[in-house]
């Protein structure tokens, strides 16, 4: 008699232990995609340094990356001096070729290429996560800035790729 109220209520007792175990596998997993440390929850992107002599660059590599890091929310921005980790670098080379040519085999637009060399420090723990050099080009015809701005942006967003995610 009792093996057959057992036998009845065994899915039962199956599907709640299958249930209990799927939710606690689930809490462990993260959704949020970041390899970060849990310590760090603010960062610091102080000046590049400028190795090239293309006026003004230096600041706006910088806000550019800022500007990436905090549309993206994972890390707060916050002073050096406070900051769980920093993002430094330098920038190598600014470089300008042709893209493509016309019929008169003239160059109808243009490609700038920035070269920049970053390393990502956990502040707290005094230790370099990592360090790449990163290239990246945009295009322009008329307006070389736009050109500049668009390999910024690039940049940017593979820094910000590499910080959070560990691509």
């Amino acid at each position: 008699m009792i093996l057959r109220s057992i036998k009845k209520q065994f899915p039962f007792f199956l599907g709640i232990a299958l249930t209990i175990l799927v939710i606690s596998e689930c809490g462990i997993y993260s959704f949020s995609g970041s390899t970060l440390p849990p310590h760090i929850k603010t960062v610091a992107v102080p000046l590049f340094e400028d190795k090239t002599t293309e006026f003004g660059i230096d600041q706006k590599f910088t806000d550019g990356l800022i500007d990436a890091i905090i549309q993206d929310n994972t890390l707060k921005i916050a002073d050096p001096r406070s900051a769980d980790a920093l993002v430094r670098g330098e920038i190598l080379r600014v470089e300008d070729r042709a893209g493509q040519y016309n019929a008169q085999e003239t160059a109808s637009d243009y490609r700038v290429s920035i070269t920049a060399k970053v390393a990502f420090e956990d502040v707290k723990k005094r230790q370099i996560l990592w360090e790449e050099t990163w290239t990246q080009w945009g295009s322009y015809t008329d307006d070389r800035e736009a050109g500049i701005d668009e390999a910024i942006k690039k940049i940017s967003t593979e820094i910000l790729n590499r910080t959070v995610s560990g691509w």
